[in-house]
């Protein structure tokens, strides 16, 4: 188990962040927990402790969901998914995890811009689901979801112009996300990445994992529509943006 106090100083809001996205809705704003853990530990070792935690998050936001999701999305992405997974299985030796969050962050900054400057984020009537769009962009989330953690930002391409209610969206994502996890950890668990010291050091966080997530599912539930996309924009860049910067920074570029 780690005991360096540096680790948890970063673990600590990691982990927060991660349980607002869980049980907010805010489908993105975890992606940071890797970034900032990888800041004190190897980026692998990172997300092999940050999964676990995720897993627990996801018992209590399924639940809280079972009522609120999207059935009809959910038959479009969670077969996909299945075929980004296993891609991200066999690929995960050869393919970096710089060039992933670069390919990630730059899919978030450039939906970001091209919904604000067509209209889309200011459009209050819906995309309809689409088989195809939900496929693709399933695929390249379970991906980057098994490389980096990052499913994030391709989810929400999908996802966000769909304009479902925020519970709906956060009870969808709840599902998508809690289904991800729990196949990862298993292939994780085969590819040999699962340790015991790593689990111990993912159980002291398990708490803490519980009750953000706790607070995310306050949030959504007092939060209005348009604001709630709002936020969900502006987080959706900024992450984008942090993702680019740490994949360039990583790969020796900056």
């Amino acid at each position: 188990m780690i005991t360096d106090p540096w680790f948890y100083a970063v673990a600590i809001p990691a982990v927060l962040l991660m349980g607002l996205s869980k049980g907010g809705g805010f489908a993105g704003v975890g992606i940071v927990g890797l970034p900032l853990m990888s800041l004190v530990i190897p980026p692998l070792q990172a997300v092999t402790i940050i999964l676990p935690i995720l897993m627990v998050q996801d018992i209590v936001g399924v639940w809280a969901f079972r009522k609120d999701f999207s059935v009809s999305s959910l038959k479009i992405l969670i077969p996909a998914s299945c075929v980004g997974m296993t891609i991200g299985y066999f690929t995960a030796a050869t393919v970096s995890n710089a060039s992933v969050m670069i390919m990630v962050g730059v899919i978030a900054i450039v939906f970001v811009v091209y919904s604000l400057l067509g209209g889309a984020a200011r459009r209050t009537d819906p995309a309809p689901e689409s088989w195809f769009k939900g496929s693709f962009w399933s695929v390249v989330s379970a991906f980057t979801s098994f490389i980096a953690n990052a499913g994030a930002p391709p989810f929400q391409v999908y996802m966000i112009p769909i304009k479902l209610p925020p519970k709906i969206f956060a009870g969808t994502a709840a599902m998508y996300f809690a289904f991800l996890n729990y196949v990862k950890f298993f292939a994780f668990m085969h590819l040999g990445q699962v340790t015991v010291p790593n689990l111990k050091t993912s159980a002291v966080l398990f708490p803490l994992a519980i009750g953000a997530t706790f607070i995310g599912l306050w949030t959504v539930s007092r939060i209005n529509l348009k604001s709630f996309y709002q936020i969900v924009y502006v987080l959706t860049f900024l992450i984008g943006v942090r993702l680019v910067w740490g994949g360039l920074r990583a790969s020796g570029w900056l």
